[in-house]
């Protein structure tokens, strides 16, 4: 099967699954019709973006700069380093799911963190940059992020929540350069931090990240590992996260 073809698999089984969890819950049903929506739009877009190439290295131009305080995987972390789990998340600051994902699992994330419980890397990706009409607002994000992992490590996962409260609509143009600069200063990026998001310094290694994520067998985002393993349960509710973190948590002890 081509790597398109199962993309696309894929994101069918998540519409189907959430599909089938509102229909057993008719509170929720308005609920479940968007969000069965967005994951069909996800689809069509994750489908075509990769078919088109988006993940190429080759979209980005200029040096190849890699940011400084990354893992030994090239991941941003998060959180303490001795933290008994790890909690893996590829993503685009563009993906609908994702959003999703952060709305539904961000609070025990920051919870089990901040216990020392689960360190965090953050994979973010790019491949969505052709939803946001021609902005480029998926690499742009990603490169804010990358930027404040190099020059303000403290501040990652603060501005990462911060791109999710503000995340703009797929298919829109996304947040302005100096919108993204603001959400990072509320976040406690420096000024001058932010005001270097401009220079692009590493739009390349976005790009080549994006292509080695593709490349190494990932399918579509949100992507969430736990302990190096692909996490299967259900990312869009509260509750089966972390009990899955807590699960590898006690597992670790």
């Amino acid at each position: 099967m081509s790597k398109e073809a199962r993309i696309k698999v894929r994101a069918l089984r998540q519409v189907q699954a959430v599909a089938a969890r509102r229909r057993h819950n008719r509170m929720w049903l308005a609920g479940g019709v968007v969000i069965v929506g967005l994951l069909v739009a996800i689809v069509a877009v994750v489908v075509t973006s990769v078919s088109k190439g988006d993940s190429s290295p080759n979209s980005a131009s200029g040096q190849l700069v890699t940011p400084a305080n990354l893992t030994d995987t090239g991941a941003i972390p998060v959180g303490q380093a001795t933290g008994p789990v790890t909690l893996e998340i590829y993503l685009d600051y563009m993906c609908p799911a994702c959003g999703m994902f952060e709305q539904a699992n961000g609070g025990e994330i920051d919870r089990l963190v901040k216990a020392g419980t689960v360190k965090v890397q953050l994979r973010p990706i790019s491949f969505l940059d052709r939803a946001s009409k021609g902005s480029k607002y998926s690499t742009r994000a990603a490169n804010a992020m990358a930027t404040v992992a190099d020059r303000a490590p403290g501040s990652v996962w603060a501005f990462h929540r911060e791109l999710f409260d503000r995340q703009p609509e797929e298919g829109t143009r996304g947040l302005s350069d100096d919108q993204i600069a603001e959400l990072a200063r509320k976040a406690g990026v420096p000024k001058d931090v932010a005001d270097a998001f401009i220079k692009r310094a590493f739009e390349r290694w976005v790009a080549t990240s994006t292509d080695a994520a593709f490349k190494s067998g990932i399918q579509g985002t949100p992507t969430i590992k736990i302990n190096g393993m692909v996490f299967q349960g259900n990312a869009y509710t509260p509750g089966p996260l972390t009990q899955a973190i807590e699960a590898a948590a006690g597992g670790a002890k």
